[in-house]
């Protein structure tokens, strides 16, 4: 099987390519593990001063695989039940290994084109920045039923308003919306993603590896100082109790019923977004 991450070093830049291509760059307890080696790996690296997050294929990561997933809530709680802490504990490995871009010494960039949606969203908003293609779609579709955003970066990233304009709905956010609302750094045209992002991160790397340290801590303590920790920790407790809720247990069966697919497009088909959008 081949590993779910790549990765290529260019001029003091780490890249960390997400490669599951076919399976929209979705997140599997592999891709957890292979990330956050990589993640460890650049980030020991005297070399390397900055990583670049991407991923191949047409999307950047469309979220946790709901095929692994709603069958591990169907079949491992069926006899057990539902244990709160022990989801927690489950749920944690995949954040802590989203706050290794946000606690990495170095700084992290993202290049997202494609869709960037649900955990995808968890995981990317702890990068440091995001370029994006014009292609890019993020959002957080399962707050309508199934989840909850268990790095809680919505608001530190964009703010109160915008924050629960866009949870409080799940709709999707378009990359020209992104970048009007303060959610990425950048929005280029999508043959320009891979040039410009790189270019962005050897930029960085010009800088003193002791410089970019220093002023990524001095930055994110600001979002600490804010509350961060005690945030994702009832996020990710939230997430667990979100997918137990008669409606997250009816999502599960309609998934197990009629497959993953089409329980999704049930559920953002009165929204018109996301793969429920019409085709023009």
């Amino acid at each position: 099987m081949s590993s779910p991450i790549r990765t290529e070093t260019e001029d003091g830049v780490r890249s960390i390519i997400l490669a599951r291509p076919e399976q929209y760059n979705t997140i599997t307890p592999e891709l957890r593990t292979a990330l956050a080696a990589a993640i460890d790996e650049a980030d020991a690296d005297p070399e390397v001063r900055v990583m670049l997050l991407r991923a191949d294929g047409p999307a950047f990561c469309a979220g946790y695989g709901l095929d692994w997933s709603t069958e591990y809530q169907a079949t491992a709680e069926a006899e057990a039940g539902w244990d709160s802490a022990q989801d927690y504990r489950m749920m944690s490995r995949f954040v802590e290994v989203y706050l290794k871009l946000w606690y990495a010494a170095k700084p992290t960039i993202a290049a997202v084109h494609g869709w960037c949606v649900a955990g995808g969203t968890d995981m990317v908003l702890c990068a440091d920045l995001i370029v994006a293609a014009d292609s890019a779609v993020f959002g957080y579709p399962p707050a309508r039923v199934w989840g909850t955003p268990t790095t809680a970066m919505w608001v530190y990233r964009i703010g109160f308003e915008q924050a629960k304009r866009y949870l409080l709905t799940g709709d999707e956010i378009p990359a020209a919306t992104a970048e009007r609302i303060g959610l990425i750094a950048e929005r280029v045209a999508d043959d320009d993603l891979p040039a410009r992002s790189l270019e962005l991160a050897k930029r960085m790397a010009r800088l003193p590896g002791n410089q970019l340290e220093m002023i990524k801590l001095l930055c994110n303590q600001t979002v600490e100082n804010m509350g961060f920790a005690s945030s994702r920790t009832l996020g990710t407790l939230l997430d667990g109790v979100a997918r137990h809720t008669s409606e997250g247990r009816a999502f599960v069966a309609r998934a197990t019923e009629a497959g993953f697919r089409q329980a999704v497009r049930e559920r953002d088909d009165p929204f018109g977004d996301y793969g429920s959008r019409p085709k023009e």
